[in-house]
């Protein structure tokens, strides 16, 4: 069975994902969807964020322990 991925993975794998989408919102016109990819850009950096507080949490108890 796999491992899940962790934080950092997840965290590094949104990054990718964010500007992967933020490239394609540039190379396109408006016309063609750049509005959509522009959207998941953000979407991705939310999620990205959000592992970031995640894996601060994580530190956090690690250190309480």
């Amino acid at each position: 069975m796999p491992e899940d991925p962790t934080t950092q993975e997840l965290r590094l794998s949104q990054l990718r994902r964010e500007q992967a989408e933020r490239e394609m919102a540039e190379r396109l016109p408006e016309e063609d969807g750049s509005d959509k990819h522009e959207r998941r850009a953000d979407r991705a950096a939310y999620l990205r964020e959000k592992l970031e507080e995640r894996a601060e949490s994580e530190r956090e108890l690690e250190e309480e322990s």
